[in-house]
């Protein structure tokens, strides 16, 4: 039993992605490791020279969670784990991956203009540079 690694973003084709992950998660028998990336760390100095510290983390956290949660209504046996990453999605998604060494990376499909229009930017890059097994995911509607 691996780890699977889907990434997230609240969007509709990044769900559709994840339960793509699930489906497959489900049929191995291994985990799936829900990863959503979050921006840099903004530090604040306040009145009495104290540096607050304001990230992302949280609600990076909650949209992994809230997928889990709609992924289970689907694939109630399924084994998840929600993961805010810092960094940009596929770097954050990569480095989950080497760090829970995954079987498997799944990206969706999602479109974008330019020469990365073919798979989209994310999927081109973690292709590029991953060391594992990557799915990517037909994230449109079925016509």
């Amino acid at each position: 039993m691996g780890v699977i690694v889907v990434g997230v973003d609240g969007s509709e084709p990044a769900t559709q992605a994840a339960l793509t992950a699930a489906r497959l998660a489900v049929g191995l028998g291994s985990e799936l490791r829900v990863v959503c990336a979050y921006g840099d760390y903004e530090v604040e100095r306040v009145r009495d020279d104290r540096d607050l510290v304001f990230t992302s983390v949280e609600p990076a956290t909650e949209v992994a969670e809230q997928t889990i949660g709609r992924l289970r209504n689907a694939y109630p046996s399924l084994t998840a784990s929600a993961q805010a990453a810092g960094g940009k999605p596929a770097e954050a998604l990569l480095e989950v991956a080497a760090s829970v060494d995954a079987e498997m990376i799944v990206v969706g499909n999602k479109r974008v203009q330019g020469a990365a229009r073919i798979l989209g930017s994310i999927a081109t890059e973690v292709a590029r540079k991953a060391q594992c097994d990557l799915h990517i995911a037909y994230t449109y509607a079925r016509r």
